[in-house]
Parts: C-alpha cells; structure tokens; sequence
C-alpha cells in the first residue's frame, strides 16, 4: 500500500512511524498545557463565561482533542521544515487562525461576549500552538545535515 503524500517519507514527508510520534507529542503537549491553562492559569479567565456554559460534552472535547494535534502535524510539520522555529512560526499561524475564527466569530454573534476573554484566549492559541508544533518537530530527533544527505 502506497501512503498519500504528505506522508510518504521519500518525499520530505514523515514515515507513519514519525508522525506517530510527532502526533503523540503533540497530543501530550496539549493535553498537559491546556489542563494547567483550563485548570489553572487561566481558570478565573473563563468564569465570565458562566452564563454560556452548560455541562461538558465529552463526544465534541474528544474530538477536538485527538484531531487537533493531528492537524498540527499534517501542517506545521509535514513537510519538515528546517528548524524548530519554523515549525513553532507555522504553528504559531495556524493557532491565530484556528483560536482567531473561534474568538472573532464569538465577538461577532454572542451579545456581551468579552473583549478581553477573546485577546488572552487568541494569544493562548497561538502560543500553545506554536509549542505543539515545536514539540512535534522535536519528537522526531535530529535533522540530517547537508553531508549526511
């Protein structure tokens, strides 16, 4: 069986052994910082949601947690960018993108959404996205240099 690009490594993309543990990297990195985010550092932040908020739906969480981490790799790390940092940069954008169509979209259509929960929980996204990206780079090791290819 042939695999698709990106991901069949001839290509400069990822071996499905590397992106399982790019994606596993990526899935334990968001797990981990979103609970101390939710949980945590940023949990008085979301309390102004209260009127919004009704029970947690555990169907919907899990999909967003188990595919998130895969779009990170399919687009921050496949293919391989050259450095850490342009890995965290692509993460860094999709996280603007992905938290900015959330965030703005609430602004547009929820009456009293707050401004301010939108810019830090914008900002979280990004950043947290950059380390994903940074983290499922880094889950595949060394990169080869110019004399080794």
């Amino acid at each position: 069986m042939t695999v698709p690009q990106p991901f069949n490594a001839p290509h400069g993309g990822l071996t499905p052994r590397a992106a399982a543990r790019a994606y596993s990297a990526a899935l334990l990195g968001l797990c981990v910082l979103d609970a101390l985010w939710l949980g945590w550092l940023g949990a008085d932040l979301y309390r102004v949601l209260q009127p919004w908020l009704g029970p947690v739906r555990w169907g919907p969480a899990a999909l967003f947690y188990l595919g998130y981490p895969a779009g990170v790799v399919a687009l921050c790390v496949v293919p391989r960018p050259a450095t850490t940092g342009g890995a965290a940069w692509r993460g860094a954008v999709l996280g603007l993108m992905a938290y900015g169509a959330y965030n703005l979209s609430n602004l547009a259509t929820l009456r009293d959404w707050p401004l301010g929960l939108s810019v830090t929980d914008l900002l979280w996204g990004t950043g947290l996205t950059a380390t994903l990206a940074a983290l499922a780079d880094r889950a595949l090791g060394r990169r080869r240099s110019s004399q080794e290819q």
